[in-house]
């Protein structure tokens, strides 16, 4: 729980936040600096996230307000958990569905044991390529940027890890997963490689972030209760003026 002070923000909050679908990680941040200029009459607020989030991905994350800022780097280092869903059978450029199918795949060989024999295999350390539509730095551009245009970048593997990997559900071409994986994981670079790994495709169709470390998406706000919530707390602070 907050103070009543509307100072509070300035002196530092870390929040958990649901982001919506189909918002940029930006978009939330702004939206949450709106909120607290326009209800508690602050001019200016430093403002920032512990981690990036994908506009077809929803779910948890960390916004730190005023001096809290300072501890971001030391929340993206934690573990993340998330709620994937992957079609098995296509694939698109993006391992997603922001863009469009490039490739369909046979299915029929796939069976319920050989989804959890290759999830098994997933689990540790790993070398993986992030997507070509991500955010990842490539000569001081952001790899969409190419990918965008057409332009074709070698980009350099990264090592990540998966720490559990949990089938929720197999209902081909669906599959559920439950991941929990270290910092600079890319989900959709995974659904990619699963495919690839079952003899078929796959690509991304939901995403949902669970957790970050100890913080749990069924503790955050959602805008609108947040703003319901700043509104009560400059109300708060207006009855001992």
């Amino acid at each position: 729980m907050l103070s009543d002070a509307p100072s509070c923000f300035e002196e530092g909050q870390v929040l958990l936040f649901d982001k919506p679908l189909y918002w940029t990680s930006f978009d939330l941040v702004n939206k949450v600096r709106i909120i607290i200029r326009s209800q508690l009459g602050i001019k200016t607020i430093k403002a920032g996230h512990a981690g990036t989030l994908d506009p077809l991905a929803s779910g948890l994350m960390i916004v730190c307000t005023g001096r809290a800022t300072k501890r971001i780097e030391e929340f993206r280092d934690l573990d993340k958990e998330y709620a994937a869903t992957l079609h098995v059978g296509k694939s698109t450029p993006s391992f997603d569905l922001e863009t469009e199918t490039d490739g369909i795949y046979p299915t029929g060989h796939i069976t319920l044991e050989m989804v959890r024999k290759t999830l098994d295999s997933f689990l540790g350390r790993q070398e993986q390529i992030p997507p070509a539509h991500s955010a990842k730095m490539i000569n001081g551009k952001r790899a969409y940027e190419y990918a965008r245009k057409g332009i074709h970048k070698d980009i350099k593997p990264v090592t990540v890890f998966f720490r559990e990997l949990e089938l929720l559900s197999f209902n081909l071409p669906e599959i559920k997963i439950r991941l929990k994986c270290s910092k600079g994981t890319y989900v959709r670079a995974f659904a990619r490689d699963f495919g690839k790994a079952l003899g078929s495709g796959a690509c991304l169709t939901s995403l949902v972030r669970t957790s970050i470390g100890t913080f749990r998406l069924e503790d955050a706000y959602s805008l609108e209760n947040f703003e319901k919530f700043v509104i009560e707390t400059k109300q708060i602070g207006n009855s001992f003026v």
